[in-house]
């Protein structure tokens, strides 16, 4: 082992993005700068307490994505020159966001070590590239997502820093499974590349029954395709759902992970998926071909999943609630009961009747998973889900992907347990149908409006906000629009106080709520790399049986027509309709 040494290299400041737990998120070129990734990377270290630091056991790894693999070895040398005594690759730079979760707070080192902390490199559901995004966040030893008295530390220390330190190391070899040691004055120093995937299949394994899924995965009745978008979604896909579950490989659609993600935009919506959203028939035109039974994709880090049955969209905020409602009798894992359940404001009411009907433990949070977190790690929180297609449980502290195809076969495999031999199969549309049967539907939709100039869209949010200080003013414009809307009953911008840590979260959202349970809310998302990201949220309650199965669209019309005359978003935003409709 070859004695290194630790210089501090002379930088300036940068006025960076405050990053929130989605991290840092740039354009590539952005990052490319001098000592501006280096930067981050020294203020986090800074940020963090000395025990975090000094003969820790630090995670790097992330989505795959372009410049990844040139930020593991800035990051691997930076943490040898920071004292941390071993560092936890998976092999390629992969793991996804949920994976490395499970690795802090599953993986034991083969000399004890257990991790406390990971840079995660990812942008999520942005697209990747020469070109594109690049992100990094800080996860803590809980597997979570940095608190906030962490990220304002670290966004401190970015616009003060005058030095980093960094170790003389060669690069590391990441493509092959082993450890590469190192001697430096504090002592040793390790790299350890490990496989991707074992540690999070055996968690897997551990949460479902794979015995049942597997029935459902053969049977001839029941067809399967899941599409990774390209993302690191790929890198467990095959070793899940073909090696474990008996899938046939070739429904598995674009499962090689690819630092551009095939040139496509890794975000598992309608609009994005486009080659799974036409297998399942959901497309334009259509084909004569069969569509499966079950249809699934994954966003580039694989925390967000979309879930479609046979010509049959799920929307997330139905998704996190069928899953609350079967996983004592679907999912082994929660057979002695839910702690409760959560959603983020945005999300449908529906989570909230299913908790009602079953006597759960509920809470509404801002978005952002560590306010999940705080709540798992108090134990009172077992499934939580978010609209944005994020949904999850207290195994792990991130929204989970894969967790969340598994949790739907999983309710699949329970409804057809009886009847694979015979009989006529329970399908996904079934189950949806069944549910709002039970718990009433909550015709939901959300639009997005990207990149919009960022000045405009803080003037529409102030807007708004200065239109609820008269709910006369509103309801005059709301009847103006649609006569047959309901009245406004309360507006409001969403604030959360932490049951927990007792912290207070202000200005999370802007909330129109109405007489009959409709809602539209406003939200900027901190999502994308430049400009802004306005969100409008619209959602209509429905508890007769017998107007449950209208089209959404159709059924939203009334309430779309008031949001977008509400708030005067053509005016505001030059847009004439938005991104993306999910």
């Amino acid at each position: 082992m070859a004695l290194f040494n630790v210089s501090p290299v002379e930088t300036t400041p940068f006025d960076g993005q405050k990053p929130g737990t989605s991290g840092l998120r740039k354009k590539v070129k952005v990052f490319k700068q001098p000592n501006y990734l280096e930067n981050f990377v020294q203020s986090t270290f800074t940020a963090l307490t000395p025990q975090k630091v000094r003969g820790a056991t630090l995670v790097v790894s992330g989505d795959g994505r372009y410049f990844s693999k040139d930020a593991i070895q800035i990051i691997i040398k930076m943490a040898a020159g920071s004292g941390v005594r071993r560092v936890w690759v998976g092999q390629n730079g992969l793991l996804s966001t949920p994976a490395v979760s499970a690795v802090i707070r599953e993986r034991v080192g083969v000399d004890g070590s257990r991790a406390t902390g990971a840079f995660i490199l990812t942008a999520s559901h942005n697209p990747g590239g020469p070109n594109e995004d690049f992100g990094i966040k800080y996860n803590m030893e809980n597997g979570g997502p940095a608190p906030e008295g962490i990220t304002d530390q670290i966004y401190e220390n970015t616009k003060t820093i005058k030095e980093y330190l960094t170790a003389d190391l060669p690069d590391v070899d990441i493509t092959a499974i082993g450890v590469t040691s190192f001697s430096g004055h504090d002592g040793q120093f390790d790299v350890e590349v490990f496989d991707s995937a074992s540690d999070y299949v055996k968690l897997m394994k551990s949460i479902f029954d794979f015995e049942s899924i597997q029935k459902l995965l053969t049977s001839p009745k029941f067809t399967f395709c899941y599409d990774a978008l390209h993302g690191v979604a790929g890198a467990y896909a095959k070793r899940i759902f073909v090696e474990e579950l008996g899938a046939q490989e070739s429904s598995l659609l674009n499962c090689v992970p690819k630092e551009d993600f095939g040139g496509g935009h890794p975000d598992p919506n309608l609009t994005y998926a486009k080659e799974l959203v036409s297998r399942m028939g959901l497309g334009k035109s259509n084909s004569e071909v069969e569509p499966p039974e079950f249809g699934a994709a994954a966003d580039g880090d694989a925390d967000r999943n979309m879930i479609l049955g046979k010509r049959f969209f799920v929307t997330p905020s139905d998704s996190v609630s069928i899953i609350a409602a079967n996983a004592v009798e679907a999912i082994p894992y929660f057979s002695a009961g839910l702690k409760g359940v959560a959603r983020s404001m945005p999300t449908s009411s529906g989570l909230d009747v299913v908790a009602k009907n079953l006597n759960l433990k509920f809470f509404e949070v801002p978005t952002g998973w560590k306010f999940f977190g705080n709540l798992m790690d108090a134990g009172l929180c077992s499934i939580c889900g978010e609209e944005s297609f994020g949904t999850g449980s207290d195994h792990i502290r991130e929204k989970d992907g894969i967790w969340a195809v598994l949790a739907w076969l999983s309710i699949v495999a329970y409804k057809n347990k009886e009847n694979l031999g015979g009989g006529e199969l329970v399908t996904v549309e079934d189950i949806v149908r069944n549910h709002w049967a039970t718990y009433g539907r909550h015709y939901y939709t959300r639009y997005d409006y990207e990149n919009v100039d960022s000045g405009a869209a803080k003037e529409l949010m102030a807007y708004l906000v200065k239109l609820q200080s008269s709910l006369s003013e509103v309801n005059e414009i709301v009847s103006g629009i649609r006569s047959d809307v309901s009245k406004v009953v309360h507006a409001d911008e969403f604030e959360y106080k932490d049951p927990i840590d007792g912290s207070i979260s202000k200005h999370q959202g802007i909330r129109y709520l109405f007489e009959d349970g409709s809602r539209l809310i406003f939200r900027l998302s901190g999502t994308g790399s430049e400009g802004a990201t306005i969100r409008l949220y619209i959602e209509q309650y429905e508890k007769d049986p017998s107007k449950t199965g209208r089209d959404s669209q159709d059924a939203l019309a009334p309430l779309v027509a008031v949001a977008l005359g509400l708030s005067k978003m053509q005016q505001f935003t030059a847009r004439s309709a938005p991104t993306v409709i999910t």
